[in-house]
């Protein structure tokens, strides 16, 4: 997994926000981390973030993430986030790429029970959500979209 897109889109001499390292992919049986990260940018979103591969495979939701089954989340995905960014919060400088406040909203631990390249199927063992959850690719609208859905099973 690479992190050049994250590099490309940050100034670290200017933000806060944690420079790549070289994370290690973890060893079968390892608990996995998640994160769920409140960004008040120029559009309040939370940062969906599950460690894969030494990285954070990251997705934007627009909306409160669901507590409750029968409720669906555009789920954007974006670029990979370094393993250090799961501690983040702090406030991202004006002229920066997501300028704005970044707070931890949840976090925890999943395991995943299902992955192939368009559904994503995981248990969440967070402090605030619990539980089976679902990434579900969708098709876009435009070239480039990434969305997906994500909701409690």
């Amino acid at each position: 997994m690479s992190l050049d897109t994250y590099r490309r889109k940050r100034n670290f001499a200017r933000t806060p926000e944690p420079p790549p390292k070289h994370g290690a992919a973890k060893a079968d049986g390892e608990r996995l981390r998640y994160v769920i990260q409140k960004h008040a940018a120029s559009h309040l979103h939370w940062d969906l973030r599950l460690e894969e591969g030494g990285v954070l495979k990251s997705w934007a939701i627009p909306k409160e993430p669901p507590a409750v089954q029968g409720v669906k989340r555009l789920a954007v995905e974006v670029e990979d986030h370094t393993l250090e960014y799961g501690d983040f919060e702090g406030v991202i400088p004006e002229g920066e790429y997501g300028a704005g406040t970044v707070t931890i909203w949840d976090t925890g631990t999943y395991v995943p029970l299902e992955t192939t390249p368009g559904v994503r199927v995981i248990e969440i063992r967070g402090r605030k959500l619990k539980g089976a959850y679902a990434l579900v690719k969708i098709k876009g609208k435009k070239p480039g979209e990434k969305p997906w859905l994500f909701f409690k099973k």
